[in-house]
């Protein structure tokens, strides 16, 4: 069942409660993320509030500075996949005809490959380098916005308006900036927190399979690789990455749901299956 309404604005703390953490995270650390203060897989102890990792250094230090990377990353490209996939649909849904079966056909293809074995492709290939992982994550994102652009796209091109601005000689690059692009903001909004949601996943993904920043860089998917050997003896170096991660991704669909409910107009009903697409399905 959807979470009511009411849930956004706890999902909303919660995501901002991660991401102000780390952002000012190493501000906040009582010591350098790569400094050694203890034998490897201490217990907590006043020393080291979450006790130590592999090779003996401050847990909590290095929660504290392997948050905003991974962060700046996931945004930077959800912002680049997500403006690119905008531009594919807008441009495919409003010029129709033989580009729009051009752009759509060569989306599938995109489509057709898996996320992470697309992107351990290319990192595997060139390195994993943060603007490489940036560009494939967002390439990733582009394909699946641009079918929600369209489907929005295809729907406002039917408009009044939208056939005045034409009668009236209104360039094609004027009427999908000005008249379609501003009626299409609420689902790739929705798809803004989602893809935020899902770059956050992959690139976790990639740095917990060593894709990603390399030791001894303090990275939240490169804690949980490295210290799931001591568990039992001190399970917080993997626990509270995890942890992180997924309050992150709860916060963040949460409050998403509640910007796809609201801009439907559905209150307190549950939102269709699908709705948070917006019309991800080709029209």
């Amino acid at each position: 069942m959807s979470a009511p309404p009411r849930l956004g604005a706890v999902g909303f703390a919660l995501a901002a409660a991660v991401i102000a953490l780390a952002l000012l995270g190493p501000l906040l650390a009582p010591a350098s993320p790569t400094d050694f203060v203890g034998i490897p897989f201490q217990p907590p102890s006043a020393a080291a509030l979450l006790g130590t990792d592999m090779l003996g250094r401050d847990v909590l230090s290095r929660v504290l500075c392997g948050g905003y990377k991974i962060l700046g990353m996931s945004a930077l490209a959800t912002v680049i996949g997500v403006l690119t996939g905008a531009l594919l649909g807008l441009a495919a849904g409003y010029a129709k005809g033989a580009a729009d079966e051009l752009i759509m056909r060569l989306l599938d293809v995109a489509l057709a490959f898996p996320q992470t074995i697309l992107a351990l492709l290319f990192v595997s290939l060139i390195g994993p380098e943060p603007w490489l992982i940036v560009l494939v994550v967002a390439a990733i994102h582009a394909p699946q916005v641009a079918r929600v652009a369209r489907a929005a796209t295809l729907r406002v091109a039917e408009e009044d308006f939208v056939r005045f601005a034409e009668a009236i000689g209104m360039s094609s690059g004027k009427i999908m900036v000005r008249e379609i692009l501003p009626n299409i903001v609420n689902p790739l909004m929705v798809e803004l927190g989602l893809r935020f949601t899902y770059s956050i996943a992959i690139i976790a993904g990639l740095s917990f399979l060593g894709f990603g920043q390399q030791p001894p860089a303090p990275d939240w998917g490169l804690m949980i690789n490295e210290n799931r050997i001591g568990l039992a003896s001190n399970p917080w170096p993997v626990v509270v990455p995890v942890l992180l991660i997924a309050i992150l991704t709860i916060g963040t669909n949460l409050f998403t749901e509640a910007v796809a409910r609201a801009a439907l107009g559905l209150g307190d009903q549950p939102l269709p299956a699908g709705a948070a697409g917006a019309g991800e399905a080709r029209a």
